[in-house]
């Protein structure tokens, strides 16, 4: 009953700047300021997704560079002692890397996001090849849309579909992202599904679900 949801695809920047294992330190740190991006996808053969390096692990080489770490602080940060003597992407990167394909949904990216604490997310098909990166930033695209365009969505897959008889009696405002449904419908077991349903409306900020039952229904 409700409309496709967004996904990935939708969202996500196809226009990727990766690198591969051999690419040399000061050449990620470059295209990390040039393109103002966080993390690189790291790449071989026809773009088979194998890593990610990303600013935190290009740091322990700054944070290293003017004392060694003793015994003690090489053993507790294994990891981070190696990439701080590390100058290729094949040994900087996190593998294997976080991805996620172009289908998945919104939230579904979100939460990845959030479980595993990173900013960007590579795109890739069924067989790991880079198809984009989808940002946290590209999530929120939805709340770009405008108030009439979730105005219309609203009615047409939620009100005109629930309340075909008593459809036109039902009022759908939306000022900034918040969706208000006014007037008065046959079947009032419905109004909690209008309001559910129109909260999933992607760009939905928050609704007001003012509905109530037409007299003599």
């Amino acid at each position: 009953m409700t409309s496709t949801p967004y996904t990935v695809a939708d969202v996500m920047t196809t226009k990727v700047i990766a690198v591969t294992a051999s690419t040399g330190f000061k050449d990620i740190a470059t295209a990390i300021e040039r393109w103002k991006v966080t993390a690189l996808p790291v790449i071989e053969g026809e773009g088979h997704v194998v890593g990610v390096v990303s600013e935190a692990d290009l740091l322990p080489k700054e944070e290293f560079h003017e004392h060694r770490p003793g015994l003690i602080e090489q053993m507790r940060r294994l990891g981070d002692t190696a990439k701080a003597g590390s100058t290729r992407a094949g040994n900087l990167m996190t593998t294997p890397a976080v991805t996620i394909r172009p289908d998945a949904t919104l939230p579904q990216a979100a939460r990845l996001m959030a479980d595993r604490h990173v900013k960007r997310l590579p795109v890739v098909d069924a067989d790991g090849t880079l198809k984009g990166i989808v940002s946290r930033a590209d999530l929120l695209k939805v709340f770009l849309r405008t108030d009439e365009e979730l105005a219309t969505e609203i009615r047409r897959t939620v009100v005109d579909r629930l309340f075909p008889l008593s459809h036109e009696a039902v009022k759908v405002t939306v000022v900034q992202g918040i969706a208000t449904l006014t007037g008065a419908v046959r079947d009032a077991d419905l109004i909690p599904l209008a309001e559910r349903l129109t909260h999933s409306v992607e760009g939905v900020v928050d609704v007001r679900c003012r509905l109530g039952t037409a007299a003599g229904a």
